[in-house]
């Protein structure tokens, strides 16, 4: 069993910024990527951002240069810094982690970026 506790969501004004968390634990092995996705009331699950065990990055084009991500591989946690926030960053964001050909979500934490 794994399990992926996200943090760290909230109620922010436009501009502003929030830091998410992710913590695995559990059976954990050899975790390979682990990442971002968010959802929107009545639009798709979409990537935000993934980080994989070499450290090389990908983000969604609509988060470049605002949003960071990065992993601490002793904690097994992902953290995604998030600046600059705006009204359409509005979303469920939920943790992914990819490991031995498997793939687990969190429960997800809710982004409501509004004035």
């Amino acid at each position: 069993q794994v399990q992926l506790v996200e943090s760290g969501g909230g109620l922010v004004q436009p501009g502003g910024s929030l830091r998410l968390s992710c913590v695995a634990s559990g059976s954990i092995f050899s975790i390979y990527r682990m990442g971002w996705y968010r959802q929107a009331p009545g639009k798709q699950r979409e990537l935000v951002a993934i980080i994989t065990n070499s450290i090389n990055t990908i983000y969604a084009d609509s988060v470049k240069g605002r949003f960071t991500i990065s992993r601490d591989n002793a904690k097994n946690t992902v953290y995604l810094q998030m600046n600059s926030l705006k009204p359409e960053d509005t979303a469920v964001y939920y943790c992914n982690v990819v490991m031995q050909g498997t793939t687990h979500w969190g429960q997800g934490t809710q982004v409501t970026v509004s004035s």
